[in-house]
């Protein structure tokens, strides 16, 4: 099945002569602005998790510091990643390089200097990705890693669609730089975004969470878009939810509650490409859902659409607004409950899986270990990293946050700090 979602996000609304002029809302054009000038917010994880998608350069973006004093939001997921045309370098939407922006950096140094963050998406719909262009995942990974570099950040998204979600090398290669990202920056949250499907997801959105399972990669998150494929409001996208639940539980053989905490949903606010309407009340619903189940993330497509359209509800899907009846950042605001109740905290912040297969060699630091007192590891308990545990009579640390991976297990996350 052929997917559109975020139709090619609304590119053809606007010109690519926008890319280094005026961003939106009043705020002036940048024009020599350094990215690190401005240093990015400590941000709970579950604001990572929540953070909304924003075109920076295109559909009329908004002055994300205003929306951020309206809403409460503290973070902004700006889209999209590409190859800079057939290289394996990173370009915003393929035509403007990374190494020499300064229009996205003065977009984040706004958000920055307000107290917020941003994360950035690699991939959407359309457009020619690195894994496609890349030798390896290698390359892709330092593609990428030239993106993490220049803007400091500490979350990324992989937002796996046309053409590149056909094509199994290109989403090895980008699975595979994922794996190298998670583990070269301890702590980055990463999260994996995938059609979906009344099923769930369909069969490319499986075999993507097969390869994972191939290299031992665990992202922070699995997202599904429920939409632009027969939906009919929130029920309809809570049900997909739960069938991609069991996909991650049967795949992974991780229970329903960490698979939950491993999920997230991806919405489209407003009409839908497909005429699909999605309200406010539908957003209320998935975010009461979210949190009844514990789901990992929160987001949706896009801020540049979260206001009213001129003359109200309409029959025409807009990238500038949703086209039904709404006040100025009404669906951000769900977000900002997601994250403001906790949402999103319990998915790894820094599982940084092993490149290779083999199972780590662990080492006893020799001697005898006084465990008395130590609490016994839980499969059902998160543990951040330097987190001691007793498991089978030895002490236990964690290396780096974890959730589910049992000490002396094929995820090397635990150091063994010899017999009691």
């Amino acid at each position: 099945m052929k997917f559109a979602p975020r139709s090619t996000r609304f590119r053809l609304l606007t010109s690519a002569a926008t890319l280094f002029t005026v961003l939106a809302g009043g705020a002036a054009a940048v024009a020599t602005v350094n990215a690190g000038s401005a240093s990015a917010a400590t941000l709970n994880t579950s604001w990572y998790a929540q953070a909304p998608y924003v075109m920076p350069l295109e559909n009329n973006p908004p002055n994300l510091p205003t929306v951020m004093s309206a809403t409460g939001e503290k973070a902004f997921m700006l889209a999209f990643i590409l190859a800079n045309g057939s290289s394996c370098s990173a370009a915003w939407d393929g035509t403007a390089p990374v190494s020499s922006d300064t229009a996205v950096a003065g977009v984040i140094n706004s958000v920055r200097s307000a107290g917020g963050d941003v994360s950035v998406s690699i991939g959407g719909y359309g457009g020619t990705k690195l894994g496609q262009v890349c030798s390896n995942a290698t390359t892709t990974a330092a593609a990428y890693q030239a993106v993490i570099d220049k803007y400091a950040l500490k979350a990324i998204d992989l937002d796996l669609e046309e053409p590149e979600y056909e094509n199994l090398t290109a989403v090895n290669n980008e699975l595979g730089a994922a794996q190298i990202l998670q583990k070269n920056n301890p702590g980055i949250y990463i999260s994996v975004t995938l059609p979906g499907t009344t099923s769930g997801t369909g069969y490319f959105g499986q075999n993507a969470l097969n390869t994972a399972k191939s290299l031992g990669f665990t992202p922070n998150n699995w997202s599904i878009m429920p939409f632009d494929g027969g939906f009919n409001g929130a029920a309809s996208q809570q049900s997909a939810l739960t069938s991609f639940n069991g996909l991650l539980t049967s795949t992974f053989g991780w229970t329903a509650a960490n698979a939950w905490a491993h999920e997230g949903i991806s919405q489209m606010n407003g009409r839908s490409d497909t005429g699909e309407t999605f309200t406010t009340a539908d957003f209320a619903s998935n975010l009461t859902f979210a949190k009844s189940k514990g789901l990992g993330r929160f987001t949706f497509w896009s801020v540049n659409r979260d206001r009213q359209c001129a003359g109200g509800a309409n029959s025409t899907t807009s990238g500038t607004c949703s086209s039904v009846v709404q006040g100025d950042w009404d669906f951000t605001k769900y977000g900002v409950q997601f994250a403001g109740g906790g949402g999103g905290t319990t998915t790894p912040t820094a599982s940084a899986t092993p490149t290779t297969s083999a199972t780590p060699t662990v080492s006893p630091t020799g001697g005898t270990t006084t465990c008395s007192g130590l609490t016994a590891w839980s499969s059902s308990t998160a543990y951040s990293g330097g987190a001691v545990v007793n498991y089978n009579s030895h002490k236990w640390t964690a290396k780096w946050w974890t959730y589910g991976d049992t000490p002396g297990g094929p995820a090397g996350v635990w150091t063994d700090n010899g017999a009691c």
